[in-house]
């Protein structure tokens, strides 16, 4: 699996708003709330969540 330079913007922007980096990668859906909530309860497991969405699509 090859990485490109915009999945590495999307890591880049997924540190500092998790949210907006999944919402780049996926769009609005279920993922976007999930990754929202999950930063409101903390802030790494956002990240987290953003790293593994961006990687999995």
């Amino acid at each position: 699996m090859a990485l490109t330079c915009s999945d590495i913007c999307k890591f880049l922007v997924a540190f500092f708003l998790p949210p907006l980096g999944v919402f780049l990668e996926v769009g609005c859906n279920k993922d976007l709330a999930i990754n929202i909530l999950l930063t409101l309860l903390g802030y790494i497991p956002g990240i987290v969540h953003a790293c593994y969405i961006i990687t999995a699509h």
